[in-house]
């Protein structure tokens, strides 16, 4: 019997045994299964996007014909609740649902009834928010979200504090408020943004999966390496002024390039070569995060509001995916062989002008480089053009179809 006893005993260890490397097996795949988890799920920061993607109560104030003036309610701010004022603009006629745009004004701007007109004239519901905490006359609302200054976007030391969080935040809860109203139809809303309200686009575009096309004017993200902004950050051999913690949660939480790269939708990328704000190095860093990106620089783009909302491409993009309209051309650079370059390009519509811009002004400060440009040869799907024999070279090359839409390659600098 003992022979018995001590069989089955030694059965039965190795079978708690081996349960218990099952356990420790199953442990060790859920902590593996929960860290790709956590790695593959996109980065929310600081935003309860739960929260934020709920239709927020609003009350008409005015309305003028199509256009109304409007308040939303905000994001708390030190406690308080807070109103959004908007304009919200709508076409003479929809039929059926209408697609939509929100409209980020930039650094000193405030919420445009002409920018929410003209694309509610161009057959969308449009929404153009003060990021400011203002209201229509541009005065402070008693009620209003953080103003816009250098101490609230970056001297913060709570990160719920930051003008960043709020303006988001707002640009979110429009997305949430055009998405509940019985004439958009909320499978096509869009996105563009100017400046600093293209910094904010960079940033929801990658947070709000419902928004189905953006455009960022401008902004991008890096702005705390070399940029305007450079003597903010705290860089090597370069103590910054803002404190080591504000430099900190700062950029763990706010720069545009922790987020843009999870943009699913389609994105257009306009910048000027010489934009005094948003240089072309962390420019090009921010756009090459985004898979699906289309490109528009050129070397004539001043910066302003106006300046801003005008190219043709904007519209035309965002007819391309809102609307089913003829898609912008597409765009990129072949080869370089010594000083022949050239691209290739497809097109629906026929091209009309073919460019390159080049500068050898590279020790000069982005914003300051003389660029030239000439026009290049189109042959067949192909363009052709030669480069200075100067090194080092910057250079990128535009096509331009008879809507008078231009897109660009991504810059590319010879050194040899």
């Amino acid at each position: 019997m003992n022979a018995v006893y001590e069989m089955v005993f030694i059965e039965w260890e190795w079978i708690m045994r081996l349960i218990a490397c099952v356990l420790c097996c199953a442990s060790a795949v859920a902590a593996l299964t929960g860290a790709s988890d956590a790695r593959s799920r996109p980065n929310t920061g600081p935003w309860d996007l739960a929260s934020l993607q709920k239709a927020p109560e609003f009350t008409v104030a005015d309305r003028d014909g199509n256009l109304a003036s409007i308040y939303y309610t905000g994001e708390p701010y030190h406690g308080k609740p807070t109103r959004v004022f908007a304009y919200l603009a709508y076409p003479e006629k929809i039929d059926g649902r209408a697609p939509a745009m929100v409209l980020v004004h930039g650094g000193g701007g405030k919420a445009f009834a002409a920018w929410a007109k003209m694309w509610a004239d161009r057959g969308y519901v449009a929404l153009a928010m003060d990021c400011r905490g203002n209201g229509p006359d541009g005065q402070h609302l008693p009620d209003g979200g953080p103003e816009q200054t250098d101490e609230s976007v970056f001297f913060q030391n709570q990160v719920r504090d930051f003008w960043t969080y709020h303006a988001v935040a707002s640009v979110i809860r429009g997305v949430s408020l055009l998405s509940s109203l019985p004439e958009v139809d909320p499978n096509r809303i869009g996105i563009t943004g100017i400046s600093w309200g293209g910094f904010l686009t960079c940033i929801v575009a990658g947070l709000d999966q419902r928004l189905k096309v953006a455009v960022p004017v401008y902004g991008c993200g890096f702005i705390y390496q070399p940029s305007a902004w450079s003597d903010l950050f705290t860089s090597p051999g370069a103590p910054g002024k803002l404190t080591a913690d504000q430099n900190k949660l700062w950029i763990a939480n706010y720069d545009p390039s922790l987020y843009v790269g999870q943009a699913g939708m389609p994105v257009l990328f306009v910048n000027g070569t010489n934009d005094f704000a948003y240089w072309m190095d962390i420019y090009q860093k921010t756009y090459r995060l985004v898979k699906n990106r289309t490109i528009r620089i050129t070397t004539d783009l001043n910066h302003s509001h106006e300046d801003g909302w005008a190219p043709v491409e904007i519209g035309l993009f965002v007819d391309q995916h809102l609307r089913g309209g003829a898609p912008l051309a597409a765009i990129r650079t072949g080869t370089c062989h010594g000083s022949d370059v050239n691209g290739t390009f497809t097109s629906r519509r026929p091209i009309v002008k073919a460019s390159l811009h080049f500068t050898t002004d590279l020790t000069a400060k982005s914003w300051e480089r003389k660029w030239t440009s000439v026009d290049a040869a189109i042959d067949g799907s192909t363009i052709k053009a030669r480069l200075p024999d100067a090194r080092p070279v910057m250079y990128f090359l535009t096509i331009t179809d008879d809507r008078g839409a231009t897109v660009s390659t991504e810059h590319e600098i010879v050194v040899k």
